[in-house]
């Protein structure tokens, strides 16, 4: 991500309370909206069109990560619409309670564009990929999966983190070996509660 592109902590700290208060908000229902007056005191970056995706952790464990790879609207309102997904809408996971929601630590990841990575056989594939460095996304006629950089701190190895993403295509594990398949790869910057 070049230095242009990059957020400063503080504007980092204002999304994770974004997406923070965006939650809050769901589990109760009464709280007044103040939203109007957030925004205007808001950073002009956050109407930018960039990728984003939300993602929440209780002890370290996985509980919603949901996102956009393509920007649908602002990255400010990416965060929100995320963050209530990933809390609520993640199929892998039950609706967030109000009592898991006191556990939650959120982190926030802002994409860069996705651009294709080419090769031309398994080996220059491998070679290609910057593990902890790389988003990457496959793609294979319908079935599409990405996994964020941050993934690499769970599958450092290169192969094994591509035939977990193949299986979350819900392709053949080795597909990477055997396919041709559309690579793409971009960076993030994350920010996350402490």
């Amino acid at each position: 991500m070049t230095d242009a592109s990059q957020l400063t902590e503080q504007e980092g700290r204002y999304l994770l309370s974004v997406a923070r208060k965006t939650i809050a908000r769901r589990f109760d229902k009464n709280k007044e909206q103040n939203q109007d007056q957030e925004d205007s005191n808001m950073s002009s970056r956050f109407s930018e069109r960039r990728g984003t995706f939300v993602t929440l952790t209780i002890d370290g464990n996985l509980r919603g990560c949901i996102g956009h790879i393509i920007p649908q609207e602002s990255f400010i309102e990416g965060v929100r619409v995320n963050a209530i997904n990933a809390a609520f809408r993640d199929p892998r996971f039950r609706p967030l309670s109000k009592k898991e929601w006191e556990r939650v630590k959120i982190e926030i990841s802002i994409l860069t564009e996705p651009k294709p990575l080419p090769y031309s056989n398994p080996d220059e594939l491998l070679k290609n990929l910057r593990s902890g460095v790389d988003g990457v996304i496959l793609k294979l006629g319908f079935r599409q999966a990405t996994f964020l950089p941050q993934v690499w701190d769970q599958l450092p190895d290169k192969k094994e983190f591509l035939t977990h993403l193949c299986l979350k295509a819900g392709l053949d594990g080795y597909a990477w070996k055997k396919e041709k398949i559309e690579v793409f790869t971009y960076q993030v910057q994350a920010f996350e509660e402490h």
